[in-house]
This record gives C-alpha cells, sequence and structure tokens, in this order.
C-alpha cells in the first residue's frame, strides 16, 4: 500500500503511476544510460500535433534530477540530436571528462576557500573590508 501511495503522489522518488501508464500505452524505450535512466519517445517516433514534434521523456533510475543525464543523451533529449546515442558509434573526445550530476547539497560539493563549511573556520579578515556608513 505503501509504495501504492508513493507512486500516486512523488514524483521526485522516481516516475508516478500516471508516468507508468503513460509510458506504458503510449511509450517506446529508445535506450539507457550508464546510470540506469530510461528514455522513451512516442511510439513510431510519431509527431505529437499539439506540439510539432515528437515527445521524449526520461524514466530516472532513482532520484529524479535532471543534471544526471550525460550530455549525449541530453542533446536527444532537447531535439538537438535527431539519431539517439544508442544508435551512433559515439566516441567521446579525449579532453571530455566523464558525466558527474550537480553535487551541490551533498558531502562532496565544491567548497571554496572561505567558507565556513570548507574547513570549518572562516580564515581572518585581511583589513580590505570598509563598511558602508551613512552619509559617506
Amino acid at each position: 500500500m505503501k509504495l501504492f501511495l508513493l507512486r500516486i503522489f512523488t514524483w521526485w522518488s522516481g516516475f508516478t503511476l500516471g508516468t507508468q501508464l503513460w509510458t506504458w500505452r503510449f511509450g517506446e524505450l529508445v535506450g539507457t544510460d550508464e546510470a540506469g535512466n530510461r528514455y522513451f519517445r512516442t511510439k513510431g517516433g510519431k509527431v505529437d500535433p499539439t506540439l510539432g514534434f515528437e515527445r521524449r521523456w526520461v524514466l530516472y533510475n532513482g532520484y529524479a534530477e535532471a543534471t544526471r543525464i550525460p550530455p549525449a543523451w541530453h542533446a536527444w533529449m532537447h531535439h538537438i540530436d535527431d539519431v539517439p546515442p544508442t544508435a551512433e558509434t559515439y566516441q567521446p573526445r579525449e579532453w571530455e571528462k566523464p558525466h558527474q550530476p550537480n553535487l551541490t547539497g551533498t558531502p562532496y560539493a565544491y567548497r571554496p576557500s572561505g567558507s565556513t563549511l570548507a574547513s570549518g573556520r572562516r580564515p581572518k579578515a585581511t583589513g580590505d573590508y570598509q563598511p558602508w556608513t551613512p552619509g559617506s
């Protein structure tokens, strides 16, 4: 019962019951990425008359976070590429880093020097700050 209620009311922890039914009825699996996200489009690549192009969507493996989509799939999702990455032999360039989702809010987030979270203590002020006072 708990899983059923989660499927109805929570979209952030996976796909909802409505999305599952829509995907089953109108969707066609195009492929999956290395994170386990599954990518769909309308059956047969049919053009949606209200949009003027085919619908494309993703069912996330776990938490729904848009930055978990790799660059090649992002290009396909936003109609920049017409060919999905599974249908072509995509080879990343030697200067491309592997995809990494947004780490903000996690223990692995970037913390610049001077941040209270970086080392636990903020460094002493250097004296280059002059506070504003009214009339000056």
